[in-house]
């Protein structure tokens, strides 16, 4: 049987088409308004912004994918800003710092995998529970108040807090992060192994796959991403604050569902969880030149996710008929396998 050449023109149109022209729509509408909205200063100034929520966004796609959810990340961005500070101010060099941050983020996302797994609850209950605890634990090493006193000077808060070509380093991470972890989800027997779990949990665990280390290390790796965040939102804001980061993990999730990664698991996007953080962010600044009452805001920015979302899923629905059709074995290539597809455990073992 001869293999159906694909047309070049469905290689125009990938899942995050729709995020990314809702993204392009939103701006040059805000642009138009006002010019001022296009400066390079300001759509700087925005990216950077993203990092924080984007590099969550980027590590919340895995837990997703295997219908999972990750509700500690804003307590664990503010232990991680808080644990660097009260360390710095210590005596730490800010150097030694930042891999006492990632591993403590990565060891708590872990456990919170392993009390999921083991103690079969759901990981919504475990770790909201761990958000709660982790706020706590930042407000009482903090002592409920802002670390201040950190060596402006020294070259961790020029490097990561500083620009790099012009650009935010803050960004330049968020880019490579969001390139590594596409790499990871596509490309790897771990991400194969995400989105296999996710599609048929029952089905994979039957087959033989390790469900329950594949959860503990995607819910570990969301806590890394979060500890990345605090890295860098220390070196930029200079200050240990508890109280930052509430809501992040909810906007987290809110990225992730425009960006194309569905509550029900089996597949997803991380370039689209980082696009549909950056729709959330841009909203949240043109509000601010549109003049929007802030009694508006928030009714203004869940109206952006509806409508981001719906115009997303009827692109999403176009191209599977009409002008832009999509194989059942090209959705499959790029999105993971279907609901009742048996994972070939040889290769994922």
């Amino acid at each position: 049987m001869s293999q159906t050449t694909t047309p070049w023109y469905r290689h125009l149109v990938r899942d995050e088409l729709g995020v990314v022209l809702v993204l392009a729509v939103l701006v040059l509408v805000v642009g138009f308004a006002h010019p001022d909205f296009l400066r390079p200063v300001n759509l700087l100034s925005t990216a950077q912004s993203s990092v924080y929520v984007g590099l969550m966004a980027c590590g919340m796609v895995f837990p997703l994918a295997m219908r999972e959810v990750d509700l500690s990340l804003g307590g664990q961005y503010a232990l991680g800003i808080v644990l660097g500070a009260v360390l710095i101010r210590d005596g730490w060099s800010p150097w030694l710092a930042l891999p006492a941050i990632l591993l403590a983020a990565t060891v708590l996302g872990g456990l919170n995998g392993v009390i999921t797994t083991y103690l079969r609850l759901p990981s919504f209950i475990v770790t909201l529970a761990a958000a709660l605890l982790f706020r706590g634990a930042a407000l009482a090493l903090a002592d409920g108040k802002q670390i201040s006193g950190m060596p402006l000077d020294h070259a961790f808060f020029s490097v990561l807090g500083g620009e790099l070509a012009g650009v935010p380093a803050s960004v330049w991470v968020l880019l490579a992060a969001t390139i590594v972890l596409t790499v990871v989800f596509t490309r790897t027997r771990f991400g194969a192994r995400v989105r296999a779990v996710g599609s048929n949990p029952d089905a994979a665990e039957f087959s033989g796959l390790p469900v329950a280390r594949t959860r503990i290390a995607a819910l570990a790796l969301s806590g890394f991403m979060g500890g990345v965040a605090a890295v860098l939102g220390l070196a930029f804001f200079t200050a240990g604050d508890p109280t930052v980061g509430n809501g992040y993990e909810l906007t987290a999730i809110a990225a992730c569902i425009i960006g194309g990664t569905p509550l029900a698991g089996g597949r997803g996007s991380v370039p689209g969880a980082m696009l549909g953080n950056l729709i959330l962010t841009t909203v949240a600044a043109s509000l601010v030149f549109l003049q929007v009452p802030i009694n508006w805001t928030t009714f203004a920015t869940g109206a952006v996710i509806l409508v981001a979302v719906a115009f997303d899923s009827v692109l999403r629905r176009t191209r599977g008929r009409g002008l832009f059709p999509r194989s059942r074995r090209s959705h499959e290539t790029h999105s993971g396998p279907g609901p009742d597809h048996v994972p070939d455990t040889e290769r994922l073992r």
